[in-house]
């Protein structure tokens, strides 16, 4: 109906006579229809599993009544206000192939990229090895097999390759599993075992996520609990809450993603004396959180937020008070405040900021200004061409040594430029087929701009983009049959791959390498060769 409604107005507004293209005329709606017909459309599907055939895995015993409490929020009419909700608790509804092509009818249904999409799952969790060796997580579906988890039950990541696959940017998938081997979680004799033996944790869920959104009810190694008294798993109970609209941090008149899920995740680490730590990984864009509850229906409180893995455990301070704790989000008055980022008696950043109602500025912007993000660096390393013949008739590889300016977050981006000059010279000789070896004298100096994009944390960074270098060579030689010199330029593409370790706020040491492909001519005749140069640098960051 809603999308009739948009239709008629676009086809009422050309219809204003035969012989204009541009006329338009009024039509008279009712304000909340007309807002209606422009209003993401919301879909949920909501799937509890309380139980296996095989009953080594033992029944939960509020699955169902998890499903029935989210299926209820978001149907509420002035709460979620979900178009869809489909329930799942069945032994033959939740099967692995069952569940699979329940998410793929979702997206049937869901197939605007604007549609608000939410998959929520109670279940049993497990690890197991998969088909490649390696130890995954799986869902405990109502067919799985204790004995035979990686064929009988369903991955993870192929429940969220599935989501991912939806034609919707705006996924949340709600996961109330844990895979600890406690809680909702049972593991066999054998991967207990080798979890013991483990020198260090598997890799995060979120890494292999592609979801826009997912919400985890424990972080990896602590159980998600189901609770008696609450009557519900604890995340789920909590998360409940906030979309029944006590999770509206900011005071707007909707409840997002991100403050359901930092109000389940505070009340849920205070409810469990923090056995029980619920993780998030979030892409939003701009200011454009995903809607779970309730509706926009004023500017709310400006906030400031992260979630970003580098700062998780800072401490958000605003006006010397702790807010809270990263990662999650706090709501601010309007108007100037400073703002801390603190671990301990560790101070990363402190910075004064004026905010505006309605504002949502992500602390990790804060300290990529505070932090510095021009380097200098002095290099030294080496040089050669890469096919043998080049490098025995022209010029051997060599040394160098130079200077570079890295400047990072180019206009607050993830992208880096590099500007670098080396050079050198020595003696060598070359290899001119049977003759004998004819000595010769060389220098060198090389130039080069690199755009590169940037992966970085606290400790490391790591680059990788285009390169456009100069390479000019000049040879001397000093023979009875010939004196002089013979010099040649050329311009060089190629690629920067470099790496960066961070010993402290200020120095650096970083290793670069760049591929090239030039042409010279040699001896009257051009010639393309490939070029590959290395250096490693120590740098102070200003």
């Amino acid at each position: 109906m809603n999308r009739v409604i948009a239709i008629a107005c676009l086809a009422l507004s050309c219809a204003h006579g035969p012989l204009e293209k541009g006329g338009a005329v009024v039509v008279h709606l009712p304000k909340g229809q007309a807002d209606s017909a422009f209003e993401a459309r919301r879909f949920a599907l909501v799937v509890g599993i309380p139980r296996a055939a095989d009953e080594r895995w033992r029944a939960l015993q509020f699955a169902e009544k998890d499903v029935a409490d989210v299926a209820r929020v978001l149907r509420d009419p002035l709460g979620g206000r979900y178009q869809s909700v489909t329930t799942l608790t069945s032994p033959e509804q939740t099967t692995k192939a069952a569940l699979l092509e329940a998410v793929r009818t979702l997206g049937r249904k869901a197939d605007r990229a604007d549609d608000i999409v939410v998959l929520y799952v109670s279940a049993h969790g497990t690890l197991a090895r998969d088909g490649k060796g390696e130890l995954s997580r799986y869902v405990v579906t109502s067919d799985a097999d204790f004995s035979s988890p990686s064929q009988t039950a369903l991955e993870l990541e192929a429940l969220q390759q599935a989501f991912a696959a939806l034609p919707s940017k705006r996924r949340v998938l709600v996961l109330a599993t844990c895979h600890s081997g406690g809680g909702k979680s049972l593991l066999s004799d054998e991967v207990q075992r080798e979890l013991a033996s483990l020198k260090g944790p598997m890799r995060p869920l979120e890494e292999a996520s592609k979801a826009a959104m997912v919400l985890s009810a424990s972080d990896f190694g602590e159980p998600a609990r189901e609770d008696d008294g609450l009557q519900n798993d604890v995340y789920t109970h909590f998360l409940v809450e906030a979309l029944s609209g006590i999770g509206d941090r900011n005071g707007d008149g909707a409840v997002t993603a991100t403050e359901a899920h930092d109000f389940a995740r505070r009340k849920t680490w205070v409810f469990s004396q923090g056995r029980q730590r619920p993780s998030a990984e979030l892409i939003e864009v701009g200011a454009d959180p995903i809607v779970l509850s309730g509706q926009l229906s004023r500017e709310g409180k400006p906030e400031l937020f992260s979630y970003a893995a580098r700062l998780d455990g800072f401490a958000l301070k605003v006006d010397g008070e702790e807010r809270t704790e990263l990662p999650g989000g706090a709501a601010v008055s309007a108007g100037r405040h400073v703002v801390e980022l603190t671990k301990g008696a560790d101070l990363l950043m402190r910075e004064e900021v004026s905010l505006e109602v309605g504002q949502r500025l992500d602390v990790q912007e804060l300290v990529d200004r505070a932090e510095p993000n021009v380097a200098v660096s002095l290099l030294a390393g080496g040089f050669a061409f890469v096919d043998e013949k080049s490098r025995a008739e022209v010029l051997p590889g060599g040394a160098n040594v130079g200077a570079s300016v890295r400047i990072d977050r180019l206009g607050g981006s993830r992208f880096s430029l590099l500007l670098d000059v080396s050079g050198f010279g020595g003696a060598s000789v070359l290899q001119l087929g049977g003759s004998a070896p004819v000595p010769f004298t060389w220098v060198s100096t090389q130039g080069g701009v690199s755009v590169a994009y940037a992966w970085r944390s606290r400790v490391v960074s790591f680059f990788v983009g285009p390169r456009v270098a100069g390479l000019w060579v000049q040879r001397s030689f000093s023979l009875p049959a010939f004196t002089g010199t013979q010099a040649a330029f050329s311009l060089m593409p190629g690629v920067w791959l470099g790496g960066v370790l961070h010993l402290s706020p200020r120095w650096e040491f970083s290793l670069n390498l760049q591929p090239m492909l030039t042409v010279l001519t040699v001896d009257g005749v051009m010639r393309p060769m490939g070029f590959v140069g290395g250096w490693g640098a120590v740098g102070y960051r200003f």
